[in-house]
């Protein structure tokens, strides 16, 4: 939420009992021994619990689905930290099968649908471990050492089998490993590196390929084609050839010929291209589309690809025919903004996870021949009504240098803040 800065600065105020008890509208909040305030006036303790309520909002996180039934897992907060849950309809309860104090980050199903794998923080120091969840009575293997830092796991085709990368040998690297979740005594090296950024995008649909991205910074990164069985690797996007490119996502087609890939190779904004692997050239997809194109998802059987494109601060649906390289506008989404996309293994079915100004995160999926859409969670937003949220207006002004700039004006409602009203300004990070 916005508010949350403000929040924060208020919270970091204890309250003051004084000559008031702290259920007194007289009641304020006193600064921490540690904080010197200035021509700050009291702050009501009344105003600090009615401002609190807009950063309780929930939100729900789409991990994926599940391989056979049209069920979802989510991750939400009911407590402290964010734990996964079922959705087993849209609109369904939330079902939690995780209870930990520390938050979870991820997770996914394997393939036989009895058990599924996350991905859990350690004691807040980011340390990120992977464990295997049974639903047959809820027993959870830890698959990783315990110690490392673990992250940016894959699961292949229609096997237990996954990637991720881990600092187990040296605390920094971040190699590649694989392992069957199914036994995490398989597990082991597969790709020895240098360094930070190297993660996993794709597994060819034989499962003997995978293409990892080797990330340098938001302008810079390479991709690499790796032996999923002896790790020799194969540099696809090589060093010195010509200007940085930024490669952010990779899907094999369904023959394994070709690459999709969402990078800003020749291009001020980031496109969908298809590469051919022979030869690693392109054919851009989107050039007709002057927006960055920020996630994709391939359908199993290799026929769609589900993209969306930030256009002037929204999130616009599109889904291309992998026979014609063709795409078209999905419609029914909500306004705002897409967090990830993911195909249910039926090909028919789109999940979707948005935000937008009446609520957090929550998720919803979308028939891709009939364009229904159903929404599978709405979440609370700390007990107030989100439709008295203000629905923002697209303004848009040219900068000293000729350029135009768009925005989103959140305005109050006349009849019940009149007169001068402070503005707040966030400004969203450029080129």
């Amino acid at each position: 939420m916005k508010n949350t800065a403000l929040l924060a600065c208020v919270f970091a105020l204890t309250i003051s009992a004084g000559a008031q008890q702290p259920g007194s509208d007289a009641a304020t909040l006193k600064p921490a021994d540690n904080l010197v305030i200035e021509n700050i006036p009291p702050i009501p303790v009344k105003i600090a619990e009615e401002t609190a309520r807009y950063g309780e909002s929930r939100a729900a996180a789409l991990y994926g689905w599940h391989p056979m039934r049209h069920e979802i897992l989510i991750g939400t907060r009911f407590g402290d930290t964010v734990q996964v849950h079922s959705v087993a309809m849209p609109t369904g309860a939330r079902r939690q099968l995780t209870f930990y104090p520390d938050r979870v980050l991820s997770a996914a199903w394997l393939p036989n649908g009895d058990s599924f794998i996350f991905q859990k923080d350690t004691g807040g120091g980011e340390w990120y471990q992977l464990y295997r969840y049974q639903m047959a009575g809820g027993a959870v293997t830890l698959l990783t050492d315990g110690k490392s830092r673990n992250e940016s796991y894959l699961l292949a085709h229609k096997s237990s089998r996954l990637v991720y990368s881990s600092t187990q040998r040296t605390g920094k690297d971040t190699d590649l490993w694989t392992m069957d979740a199914a036994d995490p005594v398989t597990a082991h090296m597969l790709l020895q590196v240098e360094g930070g950024g190297w993660m996993p995008l794709a597994w060819s649909p034989d499962n003997r390929q995978i293409v990892v991205s080797h990330y340098i910074s938001i302008n810079e990164s390479y991709l690499w084609l790796i032996d999923a069985a002896t790790g020799e690797k194969k540099a696809l996007t090589p060093k010195g050839a010509g200007e940085p490119v930024a490669y952010s996502a990779a899907r094999f087609s369904r023959d394994g010929k070709s690459l999709y890939v969402v990078c800003d190779r020749d291009s001020e904004f980031q496109r969908l291209a298809r590469f051919d692997m022979a030869t690693m050239t392109p054919k851009y997809l989107t050039t007709a589309i002057p927006w960055d194109v920020e996630h994709i998802s391939a359908s199993e059987d290799g026929k769609w690809i589900a993209f969306s494109t930030n256009e002037n601060g929204l999130s616009k649906l599109y889904l291309l025919d992998t026979a014609t390289d063709k795409y078209r506008p999905l419609g029914n989404a909500p306004a705002g903004v897409i967090g990830s996309l993911a195909f249910h293994p039926d090909g028919r079915t789109l999940a979707l996870e948005v935000n937008a100004a009446r609520s957090a995160d929550d998720v919803y999926s979308i028939d891709i021949a009939t364009e229904k859409l159903d929404r599978w969670t709405a979440s609370e937003t700390g007990g107030l009504n989100p439709a008295n949220f203000a629905e923002p207006t697209l303004v848009k002004w040219k900068s000293f240098d000729g350029r135009e700039i768009s925005g989103f004006l959140y305005a109050p409602d006349p009849a019940k803040f009149p007169g001068k009203r402070p503005v707040v300004i966030d400004i969203h990070g450029g080129p």
